[in-house]
């Protein structure tokens, strides 16, 4: 059966897959950064995490034979380098948006370096689980075909909607994103709780980098991200540091990411590169949306130094 043999209905299933894959990166970087910045600190060095995580991941698949080996030693690569971008930045008269920025050249460079062995081999990629056996068409099979990680990164929103609300970790990370000063009098080290927020988020970004590698595209090399860590920040800001939010934003910017090639796949080609800048026209429209010099961001951690 052919690519176009259901027609125009191929173009909301392409959407629809494209949606659920390109999202869970977003999905699990905005998260964790969600946590970061309810500290009161951000991290604009996710882009290097992301990569370094991808690049860690897929070498101990490789090496190892087992893909979830390789998300767990992503996940902590990120942590150090979130425990890095903390402790710099714990230093008096430092910048966090500048650590982020060299963090960000530092762990997409060395990524780069140590992942030139990594071009050729074949590592195991990530489990899916296939919710479209119902159906005989292979275009619906494909669509419904969903991978672990972003099952997980779905059942993660909600349960860190609940934790930030009512329990006393999360109550401890709102104060401190929201002043200091309160945090300190009631005994609380707003540094200590921040590093622990910003390893954590860190821990996130190099659990979405793994995706990246094995499973889509599944693969390494120096292309393997398009500024998927820094569109993340915007999209935390866009989703008001709501943990539910960020999981529609990402499916948002999934959905438009995916828009190009399903379109291209029922033939339309006019436009087919303005429809592939779609994802960055949105993430400008996010940042400009979100921008005001007369009120404060609904939901903006008080700390918070690009929301000042």
């Amino acid at each position: 059966m052919d690519e176009t043999s259901i027609g125009w209905w191929g173009v909301p299933l392409a959407i629809f897959a494209g949606a659920i894959r390109i999202s869970t990166p977003f999905l699990f970087v905005s998260l964790g950064e969600m946590v970061t910045e309810k500290s009161g600190r951000i991290n604009l060095g996710l882009e290097g995490t992301l990569i370094m995580g991808a690049m860690s991941a897929y070498g101990i698949a490789y090496l190892t034979g087992s893909p979830w080996l390789g998300v767990l030693v992503a996940g902590l690569v990120g942590t150090i380098f979130g425990m890095l971008h903390a402790g710099i930045c714990s230093l008096p008269k430092v910048n966090d948006i500048a650590v982020g920025i060299a963090l960000m050249l530092f762990g997409t460079g060395l990524a780069f370096y140590l992942g030139k062995p990594l071009v050729q081999p074949q590592a195991p990629n990530l489990p899916s689980f296939n919710f479209g056996w119902w159906s005989d068409l292979q275009q619906v099979q494909s669509a419904l075909k969903i991978n672990a990680l972003f099952i997980i990164g779905v059942v993660l929103a909600p349960v860190f909607l609940w934790a930030l609300r009512n329990t006393r970790w999360g109550l401890i990370l709102r104060i401190v994103g929201d002043s200091s000063d309160a945090a300190r009098a009631m005994g609380y080290s707003p540094l200590a709780v921040r590093l622990v927020a910003t390893a954590f988020g860190g821990f996130m970004a190099g659990v979405g980098g793994s995706f990246l590698s094995l499973y889509y595209p599944g693969s390494w090399n120096e292309g393997l991200s398009s500024g998927q860590g820094i569109t993340a920040v915007a999209l935390v800001i866009f989703a008001r540091w709501n943990p539910m939010n960020c999981l529609w934003a990402s499916l948002l910017f999934g959905g438009a990411s995916a828009l190009g090639p399903a379109l291209q796949s029922v033939g339309v080609t006019q436009g087919y590169y303005l429809f592939n800048a779609a994802p960055y026209v949105l993430t400008l429209l996010i940042l400009i949306l979100s921008s005001s010099s007369h009120r404060h961001i609904a939901g903006a951690p008080g700390e918070l130094s690009v929301t000042r």
